[in-house]
């Protein structure tokens, strides 16, 4: 699968390139807001390669030629999505911080929009709303996410559970039915218990919907997966990227889910907001 996404897809395609396109590469990669500027002698020059080495590398991305290249890379930085997950350095401010968190953020977050199929993301919608029971799996950073889930889905008047502890995800994954869907969120896709787990579901009947990156052993096995592709640096002090992009697809499922939903809640939420206007301090 191309990559909408420029950048990475000139990152994934790396090292598939021969060793002339690759110096195109790292130049672009290095000094995209300078490329769009350039002509096609211009980058060849700084790339140190032949003009006609430029055009191979536009072709071995998936681009007809210079021109075609240099609008979409246009076109990417103009929507800020070229953001690469940060590094902390000893001499950073704490104005530095917030620059490269939220850059890093927003650019991921562009990202995983333009990369996510909306048919498939319409299909989860709709298998949730008629689910009997819709139950989240995550472990670590991705067991908040589904936490958050269940807390979502559960004022939405479906019945809903988040289990992050291996044993108790096995027992329940048996116990489900054809009319039960099970959430597998994973940010490596690779989470060898999860697996397991979604494993059991689908023997049961459930069905999966996955959140993981594209052809990762989870994506694979799902009845539906969305893919988020997120690279995190685990050298980095916190990767934070993948988590959100979860949980803002989390909140695009529960949207969904809500309007399917809407004639079976208003007087729910509206009771809803009553009880919890009834725990805050009195103005």
């Amino acid at each position: 699968m191309n990559s909408p996404n420029l950048i990475r897809r000139i990152t994934e395609n790396q090292a598939s390139l021969r060793k002339s396109e690759a110096k195109v590469a790292n130049y672009v990669l290095a000094n995209a807001s300078e490329v769009i500027k350039m002509r096609i002698v211009d980058l060849a020059s700084k790339s140190e390669v032949s003009e006609p080495t430029v055009i191979r590398f536009c072709k071995a991305i998936g681009f007809d030629g210079f021109q075609s290249f240099k609008l979409q890379l246009a076109q990417q930085l103009g929507l800020g999505s070229v953001f690469t997950q940060f590094a902390v350095e000893d001499n950073d401010t704490v104005a530095d911080l917030i620059n490269k968190v939220f850059d890093t953020t927003v650019g991921s977050l562009i990202t995983a929009r333009e990369e996510i199929n909306s048919e498939v993301l319409e299909q989860a919608i709709t298998t949730i709303s008629n689910a009997r029971r819709v139950e989240f799996y995550g472990f670590g950073a991705s067991g908040s996410v589904a936490a958050d889930a269940q807390h979502k889905f559960f004022r939405l008047q479906l019945s809903s559970a988040a289990y992050t502890d291996p044993h108790i995800q096995r027992m329940s994954a048996i116990s489900l039915g054809p009319e039960d869907v099970v959430v597998a969120i994973s940010q490596s896709g690779e989470t060898q218990a999860l697996l397991e787990s979604v494993a059991l579901a689908r023997e049961a009947g459930a069905n999966v919907i996955g959140l993981a990156p594209h052809n990762t052993s989870l994506s694979r096995v799902c009845n539906l997966a969305i893919y988020v592709n997120m690279e995190e640096d685990l050298k980095s002090f916190t990767p934070v990227s993948s988590r959100i992009a979860h949980l803002v697809v989390i909140d695009v499922l529960a949207t969904g889910v809500a309007r399917h939903r809407k004639p079976l809640l208003k007087e729910h939420l509206k009771r809803l907001e009553k009880s919890q206007k009834a725990l805050r301090t009195p103005k």
